[in-house]
């Protein structure tokens, strides 16, 4: 896979990105700017990972971003920048996967809108895949949201299931658990059984 970051983003080092945010944490909104652009890809595919829709994903981004420069007074530890943000652009992702889900128990019917239950088709717009021509990714919309989540987390990002509980609020144990029945179904998928 390559690298997530364009040729204008630079790698910052790590004593430079702790001095970053305490600038940041002392109100130089430049010093925030430069935090921002180092992280806003791994951030900004993270977020179309989940949500599968471009504009939703640079919208919950611009919503984390925001609600982190304005908090950002109270990150405890420099070192916690990155999965603080992951943080809150989860609770964005979380927000905007309910938002679907209300959407969708919203749609009109197209056919059989009898009261007692009976069979119905529902207008569902088409929507386009981003991935087109890669398996994988493709396959990841298969998996339930917080199966997608813990998946992208570990296997995109690195992240260990004790971080990824740390950064979405899910017990560690149940993040193992949509790990491997995430990766499972992947498998299933990908081998066509």
């Amino acid at each position: 896979m390559g690298s997530v970051w364009s040729e204008s983003e630079v790698r910052i080092p790590m004593q430079s990105f702790k001095e970053l945010v305490k600038m940041a944490q002392k109100g130089d909104s430049n010093a925030f700017a430069e935090l921002y652009s180092s992280i806003y890809k791994e951030l900004y595919y993270f977020a179309l990972t989940n949500l599968n829709s471009p504009d939703d994903a640079a919208d919950a981004v611009q919503d984390a971003v925001l609600d982190a420069f304005v908090g950002l007074k109270n990150l405890r530890s420099e070192d916690a920048f990155k999965g603080w943000m992951l943080r809150i652009l989860t609770a964005k992702i979380k927000r905007k996967q309910a938002e679907y889900i209300q959407d969708r128990d919203n749609l009109t019917y197209i056919n059989g809108q009898d009261e007692d239950g009976g069979d119905r088709e529902y207008e569902i717009p088409d929507r386009e895949s981003k991935y087109e021509g890669i398996e994988l990714l493709d396959q990841i919309e298969c998996l339930s949201q917080n199966e997608k989540m813990c998946f992208s987390l570990n296997v995109i990002y690195g992240y260990t299931s004790d971080e990824i509980s740390e950064i979405t609020g899910i017990n560690s144990a149940t993040v193992r658990t949509y790990l491997a029945r995430g990766k499972n179904k992947l498998r299933k998928l990908l081998d066509g059984t």
